[in-house]
């Protein structure tokens, strides 16, 4: 069985994936396929969510990663692993080396947030070193690799490896056990490709009248532009927000299943991702990182076609800082285009600003933000203001407004260069 899946060249079939589910049967949950009635309702169809967030280590990855592990040789497994993650890998690795006594180095981007590190260290305990470096999960994953030819370590890729891309594909084999009816459509979010790979390739065999589509986002959509190029790229520049799914760079293996598997891509903005997370949690009590929220940000760009159809959605990982959610809600309130960011010149004349909070401000807008540019002159010239509003509609009344009582603006919203750099 060793060498079952190298034989293949990089193949992975069902045979492999259902060996990695009895491989894992008794290490990860099998985690619940929930119908849900809000989403349901919403999208009038029948939504339902596989719960991965509700894994050991809160996200799929424990799957592919003890599966891979699994695998080791002796000395392998003397000399220990090393991995590069953006949070979720690792987790699933520090459990692993935990449960099969291997030592692992870990490698995290600096900006992995504090939450999953945090996590990190509680599964591994003793058997995990944790190294923060770079800014993204790439920075990580080529310090990585020279820590591998360095010290002689195995390195556990997190996506683009035939015993982890199998291990993921278990998820399949538990939604095809579960759901009592035919599968139309599945949506499952796509970062190094894994998921989607081994998902896919399960779902495919067994299923294959079932969409099977694939989630991105917008500021690392590079799955997509690999499809588009019939080639793996590498994207110049990323957003890392959506940090478990945010790589420049899909793996080679993982593009090569995908381009048989995929029937089509979805690209969400971050900020739509943002809405369905606080959605997720106010109306449904699910805590799911941006990477989790993605399939079902996905369904309003779907809407149309799963109208009576039965969907399901992988809520592949829960493992979100608290630390994050005021950026999540602003984030998601200047897409639903209710929070407004202006530099505003006032007029030099006697009042400017009382006339601006009387006769520019509707009823139900309010300001979230004022401080001048200039730290003199305070009773003129040009401040930042940050205008929340109830509805969408009220924007252009604003904007109406503030030109016809002359106050001269600039919507820093509309400039990414000026929005970073002010807020």
């Amino acid at each position: 069985m060793e060498q079952q899946l190298k034989r293949k060249q990089g193949a992975v079939y069902v045979e492999d994936i259902l060996i990695a589910y009895h491989t894992l049967k008794d290490v990860v949950f099998h985690t619940p396929l929930q119908k849900n009635p809000l989403l349901s309702e919403r999208y009038g169809c029948n939504v339902y969510l596989k719960r991965e967030d509700l894994q050991v280590v809160r996200s799929f990855k424990l799957r592919g990663a003890y599966n891979r592990m699994k695998h080791l040789t002796d000395e392998e497994r003397r000399n220990g692993i090393v991995c590069a993650s953006a949070g979720n890998h690792a987790q699933g690795v520090a459990y692993s080396c935990r449960a099969l006594g291997v030592h692992g180095k870990i490698y995290m981007p600096a900006t992995t947030p504090r939450q999953k590190v945090s996590q990190v260290q509680l599964f591994g305990k003793d058997m995990v070193e944790i190294v923060l470096v770079g800014d993204t999960f790439d920075d990580s994953y080529n310090e990585a690799v020279k820590c591998a030819e360095a010290e002689g370590r195995a390195f556990i890729h997190p996506f683009d490896d035939e015993y982890v891309i199998a291990g993921q594909g278990t998820i399949g084999v538990e939604v095809l056990n579960d759901c009592d009816e035919p599968i139309d459509f599945l949506f499952a979010s796509i970062g190094g490709g894994g998921l989607m790979a081994g998902l896919g390739t399960y779902v495919k065999s067994i299923s294959p009248s079932t969409k099977v589509i694939g989630v991105e986002p917008a500021g690392a959509p590079s799955m997509k532009a690999a499809l588009e190029r019939g080639h793996v790229v590498t994207l110049a520049e990323i957003d890392k927000f959506v940090d478990g799914a945010a790589v420049k760079t899909v793996g080679d293996k993982t593009f090569a299943l995908c381009c048989g598997v995929l029937d089509d891509i979805v690209v969400v903005p971050e900020g739509k991702v943002c809405t369905t997370i606080l959605e997720l949690y106010n109306e449904n009590a699910i805590v799911a990182e941006p990477a989790g929220a993605l399939p079902i940000a996905a369904l309003d760009f779907y809407k149309e076609q799963i109208r009576g159809k039965t969907v399901v959605c992988v809520v592949s990982g829960g493992n979100n800082d608290i630390d994050r959610m005021q950026e999540i809600k602003e984030r998601s309130m200047i897409y639903e285009g209710l929070q407004h960011y202006f530099i505003v010149n006032f007029p030099q004349r006697a009042g400017a600003l009382r006339e601006f909070l009387d006769e520019v401000l509707g009823p139900t807008d309010d300001i979230t933000r004022f401080e001048y540019t200039k730290k003199n002159n305070k009773e003129s010239g040009p401040a930042l203001v940050g205008i929340e509003l109830k509805r969408r509609e009220d924007y252009a009344p604003l904007i109406e407004r503030m030109k016809k009582k002359g106050f001269p603006f600039q919507e820093v919203n509309k400039d990414p260069n000026l929005f970073h750099l002010l807020i």
